[in-house]
């Protein structure tokens, strides 16, 4: 007779394809859900009635830059207590799997973590890595195109050679030989901005035989956005790969409401070519102290400087006022550093969420000592402000697209719906109560409404709390 692990009785089942929510029964054996229905004969080690409370997979975190915090804090208590049970690392360009850095991390390397944690000369010893920590979340990994140009670049302002070409695709070859998920670019940054269309078509020629994916952080989201996101569809194309275009947006004032213009730009490469997207839900972006974007029209907060530890917190222009500089000079007295640019307009963050073929990623910045509240909050407030709240969509639909539409995307199997055999990754919450508490002022705030989560299986979020077990796998292409 079979043991049932964990039985979860009188669930409204949300299943991650965006059907409505039913009322169901769900068993779990050995990691996986042995049955759902009507189940009133089973008993089981655990049972928990879910009466009133939605039971949905767990959440896939697309977009994220945990591939060291993963290792150095395991426990991933920022994603886990919102109901995040997969994590993809690997994204804008920069990754920690298969890096021998010359010196110190380059700009925006350094968002991950200080030389000493690049320890990684492999995908494979960093998947080992990942595996001996076994950290609460499963984790999956795309290869940066800015970290292979580390491996071999001495300076990054100039396109690659042929032979450094060469080396960076054998490095990428042997990555996607050991699991990785595809190629990932951030060409708006200052060390890969000088790297043409050519240099990433090479690498992105290796993709399609097995079947991984192009993944970018464009090389504008501002003035010449519409080029960029054409430039990443033409790179997939030619490689015959699908592609996915990061943390969609329109940056700085004079681009706010071209939304509109963007997505339909997309929906019609989408017709011949698969194309998606992600977005975070806050009408603010942070990344690295970067003088180019400085904008004084929008407000831009320090989250933390190497030089002037003192300005964390502190607004750039309170910064400029107080040096007697303009703000992209004192944008260069910080560096390197971090901060947050409030630089979108919320119509726009709306219409690209609502967009069927946005998937939801955090962008989160786990290193930062005053982090962006997506890192704490972004799934609640889409479930609770925009779903709940706001009506940008129902909750079966903002559920999918957090769990199925990723899963699909990514190649991830048995995840992102709840099927007889599919893992049990799952999350329990309370839809009227469901908030993000995190704010740019208090930053660390755990959300409201998440009952409980199991990773594989196993109970890692109950009640508020961590209960400290960690049951996340490497998950390989």
């Amino acid at each position: 007779m079979t043991v049932i692990d964990t039985l979860i009785r009188n669930a409204t089942l949300i299943d991650g394809r965006g059907t409505p929510p039913f009322i169901t029964d769900v068993a779990v054996v050995d990691g996986r859900i042995h049955a759902m229905g009507h189940l009133p004969d089973l008993e089981a080690r655990n049972v928990i009635d879910a009466r009133g409370k939605i039971l949905s997979p767990g959440f896939i975190d697309v977009h994220t830059h945990d591939d060291l915090a993963l290792i150095k804090q395991p426990a991933m208590l920022p994603k886990i207590c919102q109901g995040v049970t997969t994590v993809i690392v690997g994204n804008c360009g920069i990754s920690a799997a298969g890096v021998r850095l010359r010196g110190d991390p380059p700009d925006p390397m350094n968002l991950l973590g200080e030389a000493a944690d690049f320890k990684y000369p492999s995908f494979a010893a960093y998947a080992q890595a990942i595996e001996a920590v076994r950290p609460a979340v499963n984790v999956a990994a795309l290869v940066g195109h800015t970290a292979l140009r580390a491996n071999h670049m001495e300076r990054f302002d100039r396109p690659a050679t042929l032979p450094e070409c060469d080396a960076m695709r054998d490095d990428l070859n042997a990555a996607l030989e050991q699991g990785a998920l595809g190629l990932s670019t951030g060409l708006a940054y200052r060390n890969a901005l000088q790297a043409p269309k050519a240099e990433v078509d090479y690498l992105a020629a290796t993709l399609h035989g097995v079947g991984g994916i192009y993944v970018s952080h464009i090389r504008s989201e501002d003035d010449e956005i519409i080029e960029a996101i054409d430039e990443a569809i033409d790179i997939g194309h030619d490689a015959r790969v699908p592609v996915i275009i990061s943390h969609l947006k329109c940056a700085g004032a004079g681009n706010w409401g071209r939304s509109e213009a963007i997505i339909g730009r997309i929906e019609n490469a989408r017709q011949q070519h698969p194309v998606g997207c992600d977005c975070y839900p806050y009408a603010a972006s942070s990344t690295t102290i970067d003088p180019r974007i400085v904008d004084e029209s929008f407000r831009i907060q320090i989250t933390w400087s190497t030089p002037h530890p003192e300005m964390a917190g502190k607004d750039l222009k309170d910064i400029a006022s107080l040096w007697g500089l303009s703000h992209v000079d004192a944008a260069r007295r910080l560096e390197p550093g971090g901060a947050i640019y409030h630089e979108m307009n919320e119509a726009d963050v709306s219409r690209i969420l609502a967009y069927p073929h946005t998937m939801i990623g955090s962008d989160g910045l786990p290193n930062d000592p005053r982090p962006h509240p997506r890192l704490w909050g972004t799934f609640p407030r889409v479930l609770g402000h925009y779903s709940r709240d706001q009506g940008l969509f129902p909750l079966e639909e903002a559920v999918r697209k957090m769990t199925g539409l990723p899963a699909e995307r990514f190649g991830l199997r048995d995840r992102g719906q709840l099927s007889v055999g599919a893992w049990a990754d799952l999350v329990l919450f309370d839809a009227d109560d469901i908030r993000d508490c995190a704010t740019f002022e208090q930053p660390t705030l755990p959300p409201l409404g998440i009952e409980a989560v199991w990773v594989n299986g196993v109970l890692s979020y109950s009640q508020g709390k961590s209960t400290e077990a960690r049951n996340g796998q490497f998950i390989r292409r």
